[in-house]
C-alpha cells in the first residue's frame, strides 16, 4: 500500500507545490495526492488556513503525510503544528529531512520556495518518502514526550 500525500501551499509556494505534486503523482510509492490548495498562483488565501486544513487531513486519517510550501516553509510549519497529533518542520537539507522522520516521526515536510531551488525541493520531497520511523528506536521516547504536551 502506498502513501496518501496531501500537498498544500500559499501563493508564495504555489509553483513548487505544483512541481512536487506532479512528481508525487508519478511516484510508485504514492497511491493518492490530495491538493489542499491554493489552486492558483494569484489566490491570496492566508497560509494558516491552508496548512491547518491540510494537516487536519492527516490527523483525521485521510492522508498519511504532507508536503507544504510557502515562501520560507516556516509559516506553514507553525500553522500545521497547531493541529493535535501533527509534527511538521521546515527542512532544507537531506540530513534534516532524514531526521525529521527517523528522530521525530514527523508527518509533514515544509519547504520554502523563496529559500531553496526547485530541484533541491523536489529531491527533498522524494527523500522524505523514503524514510520510515522505527517505533522501537530510542527516539520514540522523545516523540511520546512531544505528544504528551498536547494533552
Amino acid at each position: 500500500m502506498g502513501y496518501r500525500i496531501v500537498v498544500a501551499s500559499d501563493f508564495a509556494g504555489f509553483d513548487y507545490k505544483e512541481a512536487i505534486k506532479k512528481d508525487l503523482e508519478s511516484d510508485p510509492r504514492v497511491d493518492e495526492v490530495i491538493d489542499a490548495g491554493v489552486l492558483a498562483s494569484d489566490d491570496t488565501k492566508e497560509y494558516p488556513h491552508i496548512a491547518v486544513t491540510a494537516a487536519r487531513k492527516i490527523a483525521d486519517g485521510e492522508a498519511d503525510r504532507g508536503i507544504f510550501v510557502c515562501g520560507t516553509g516556516m509559516g506553514v510549519a507553525m500553522s500545521a503544528n497547531k493541529v493535535k497529533g501533527i509534527r511538521a518542520s521546515t527542512a532544507h537539507d537531506s540530513f534534516s529531512v532524514e531526521r525529521l522522520v527517523l528522530s521525530n516521526n514527523a508527518q509533514i515536510l515544509c519547504l520554502g520556495q523563496r529559500v531553496i531551488g526547485l530541484e533541491l525541493a523536489r529531491r527533498l520531497a522524494g527523500e522524505f518518502l523514503g524514510y520510515t520511523f522505527d517505533p522501537s528506536s530510542h527516539s520514540k521516547t522523545n516523540v511520546d514526550i512531544l505528544c504528551a504536551y498536547e494533552d
